[in-house]
């Protein structure tokens, strides 16, 4: 009890910093989230070349967040950014079905790295206001989630736009780096 009660107060009152990585496709809303996340408004953007950071504390946590360009050139290089991270937040756009299997390949190449042996995996179902988009258990299926072995990960539908869903997910995340 005492040493959950030590890594509670730890998480939740220290001033450390929690570094966690948003990835996806290109067009998936990354930078939408983020900003949604960080300002509480959507702005205006442009595609990410190269990273994005930003820091912003939510529930006492200080989270770092790297917002990753998600264009084909880009992908190679979403590794140099796993160092340290604690979590990981893959954008999926729900309404991209023919590049699905695209976004399955990443995420799984991506959780087999061993510097996120230990990750959070939060997936955003994004684009939920859009007609036509996959529901959050068939983004689920599509993305094989099931087969990800010993690894915390959620799904959670949202739309960046409206900023729905995305703190409910964001509670997911921060209780599992809570553990």
């Amino acid at each position: 009890m005492g040493i959950a009660l030590t890594k509670l107060w730890r998480l939740f009152w220290s001033q450390e910093e929690h570094k966690i990585v948003i990835v996806g496709l290109d067009n998936a809303g990354k930078t939408t989230v983020l900003y949604r996340l960080v300002m509480g408004e959507v702005i205006a953007t442009a595609p990410t070349i190269g990273s994005n950071v930003e820091e912003f504390t939510y529930r006492n946590i200080k989270c770092l967040v790297w917002d990753i360009g998600g264009q084909d050139s880009l992908r190679a290089s979403w590794s140099t950014y796993y160092t340290n991270a604690r979590a990981v937040i893959m954008v999926i756009d729900s309404t991209d079905r023919a590049r699905l299997h695209l976004s399955k390949e990443e995420l799984h190449r991506m959780m087999e790295h061993d510097q996120l042996r230990n990750a959070g995996l939060l997936v955003f179902a994004n684009k939920q206001d859009v007609r036509g988009a996959l529901k959050a258990a068939a983004i689920s299926e599509a993305l094989g989630l099931s087969h990800l072995k010993d690894r915390q990960w959620h799904i959670q539908a949202c739309c960046a736009l409206t900023g729905e869903g995305l703190w409910e997910g964001m509670d997911w995340l921060i209780t599992t780096m809570a553990r």
